[in-house]
């Protein structure tokens, strides 16, 4: 637990997937499973990473919040039909790109990522996704491989956001727990709050 605080601590020379003036805070769950957020709205929460500057997302511009009325007429039908295909909250989606990419479909990160859910080359080649910044194969192709993470991670959201940021052996390497890198305790977050405003009370997925 001290090397976990102490990574944190130190943090890591990623590029942040919300503006970096957020502060980070987290609790361990009784179950030992870490949960983070900016909005701390239980007193368990406590202080994890304090930022200052503000950082520019993967697509070079400043990471978009919800935007109420605005996000959800967005490449709407190539969304729904990839949520429906894939078993996943339609909201989940539109959450995972408003922070990937702000909804740009030419998205083309420093990184290489690409597109609207900023799939990296080899995550593109392996869904069949012949050009990513096509936004409905973009699409198809992000939704196929954060279905298989939410299998992987027994729909375990906070789990699959962090290995679809960071990657499936960083959080395998981490004990299957959230990485302690700067981006992602700052994307998870970022992503869940998206999609709980968007989704409301609306039944999961599959539910």
């Amino acid at each position: 637990m001290k090397r976990f605080w102490a990574a944190v601590c130190c943090g890591c020379a990623l590029s942040a997937s919300l503006p970096a003036s957020a502060d980070v805070y987290q609790f361990i769950a009784e179950d030992g499973t870490p949960h983070f957020s900016d909005l701390p709205t239980d007193s368990r929460f406590r202080l994890l990473l304090r930022t200052e500057e503000k950082v520019q997302g993967a697509t070079g511009a400043k990471p978009q919040r919800h935007r109420p009325g605005v996000v959800k007429r967005r490449f709407e039908v190539e969304i729904s039909a990839a949520a429906l295909a894939n078993r996943i909250d339609a909201e989940l989606l539109h959450a995972v790109i408003e922070t990937e990419s702000a909804y740009n479909s030419k998205a083309v990160s420093p990184k290489g990522a690409l597109g609207l859910m900023q799939l990296m080359p080899a995550t593109a080649r392996r869904y069949g996704v012949a050009d990513p910044l096509d936004a409905a194969q973009n699409v198809r192709g992000g939704a196929q491989h954060l279905r298989d993470l939410l299998d992987l991670f027994s729909d375990n959201k906070e789990l699959a956001l962090a290995a679809y940021n960071a990657g499936t052996g960083a959080v395998m390497a981490h004990g299957r727990r959230i990485p302690p890198y700067a981006e992602t305790i700052r994307y998870v977050p970022a992503v869940l709050e998206n999609y709980q405003l968007l989704r409301g009370n609306k039944p999961a997925a599959g539910k």
